[in-house]
């Protein structure tokens, strides 16, 4: 039952990942019957979508790409980090402004999210459960520390999870326009503070950080709604924009770090021994080859480091890019088949997780990029990650969180 069960939640997590995570706005609900027509669900037809709801004639995307620097440090819980920002407007419309997702802000001291948030309580409840739900005292909103274009800085407006930035000359059709952002936030402890990301703490002393909505992201700007500007108060779920993604991310040394996108510099934060055997695994349709073992992942445990790497990663036309580390991870990968596209299967897990993830994990994402490519479409990225966190269940591209 626990083999099964495990299987199930890699299966239906990896299964969302395969389309690149959530497709969707903003989650609604309806009050009228589930069996009620279609009709009333679709916009009119016109020159951007037709009846049938498909793209029409001068439909579009506006396409947003990422350049980031960012550090994890690790003593603090905190994320620092500063990213250009180079957005496309596709559409006919000039825009004189533009709208950034800043999700992190659902915990910022000023956040509304616990004043709608619903509930109940029972005839007990832990401390540590009413703390997380109802005493706020953890700031992990982002710290805007500037906006700017060219070294000049652009005005901007905070409105809780959303930022606006008035650009400095209208964009027309077809223009970008390239901002930069510089940004920190403390990481909170997931299972106190709840959330998609954070980090979960172990009785040894150290961390896995899963970390997502990490950055401040673009909101979709579309021909139904113009810019989508509602609030993240914890339960919605947002479209983003296409892009690329140029990632380069600062870690403790004994860290190990799976991400979205493609690793650049195998040679700079893999030992020799790791790499040899990650050649080994990209020839493996098999069975898993395991990149860090069990017993060196104890070994990394014993002790932390000042030294930091900095591990690079790029991911062209994906719409989100999320990561994880830790230096407690046990890694394993194999090669998959995909219609003649071999396509790395991947898991990141701590010896808490063994040996049901050692055994069954990265298998268990190898056949569903076999079903889902056979059934549906071929998985379009390099790699899928499956990640061990305690109560988690997220998926982003080319990277999920299974418990």
């Amino acid at each position: 039952m626990v083999k099964n069960t495990f299987v199930y939640y890699v299966f239906i997590s990896i299964a969302s990942m395969l389309v690149g995570g959530n497709l969707f706005a903003q989650e609604k609900t309806y009050d009228n019957s589930y069996f009620e027509s279609i009709d009333a669900k679709l916009p009119t037809p016109n020159k951007y979508r037709t009846a049938s709801g498909a793209p029409g004639p001068d439909y579009y995307q506006q396409q947003a790409s990422y350049k980031i620097e960012a550090t994890l440090d690790e003593e603090k819980n905190q994320i620092h980090g500063v990213e250009t920002i180079t957005y496309t407007n596709n559409s006919s419309d000039e825009l004189t402004y533009v709208w950034v997702q800043l999700d992190q802000n659902i915990r910022s001291k000023n956040s509304k999210a616990s004043k709608i948030a619903t509930g109940s309580i029972g005839e007990t409840m832990s401390l540590t459960t009413y703390e997380s739900s109802y005493k706020k005292v953890f700031d992990g909103g982002f710290n805007i520390e500037y906006v700017k274009s060219k070294g000049k800085e652009l005005p901007f407006t905070i409105n809780y999870s959303m930022m606006r930035v008035d650009l400095p000359k209208p964009l027309k059709k077809g223009q970008s326009v390239t901002f930069d952002v510089k940004w920190w936030y403390n990481i909170n402890d997931y299972l106190a503070k709840r959330g998609r990301s954070g980090y979960e703490p172990f009785d040894d002393g150290n961390k896995i950080y899963i970390i997502a909505q990490w950055f401040p992201r673009m909101a979709v700007y579309n021909d139904r709604e113009g810019w989508q500007t509602s609030q993240f108060w914890g339960a919605g779920e947002f479209a983003l924009e296409f892009g690329d993604y140029d990632v380069k991310i600062t870690v403790p040394a004994d860290h190990i770090v799976g991400a979205t996108g493609t690793l650049q510099n195998e040679s700079s934060v893999l030992t020799s021994t790791q790499r040899k055997r990650l050649r080994k695994a990209r020839s493996n349709f098999d069975k898993p080859v395991i990149l860090v073992t069990q017993e060196e992942a104890e070994e990394a445990e014993k002790s932390t480091t000042d030294k930091t790497k900095t591990w690079h990663f790029k991911a062209t036309n994906v719409r989100d890019f999320a990561f994880t580390s830790s230096r407690k991870f046990i890694w394993d990968a194999m090669a998959v088949d995909v219609n003649g596209k071999t396509v790395m299967a991947m898991s990141y897990y701590p010896k808490e997780g063994n040996p049901l993830w050692e055994k069954y994990s990265t298998k268990a994402v190898a056949h569903t990029l076999k079903t889902y490519s056979k059934y549906t479409f071929d998985y379009p990225y390099p790699k899928a990650i499956s990640v061990n966190a305690k109560q988690q269940g997220m998926e982003y591209p080319m990277i999920c969180w299974n418990y």
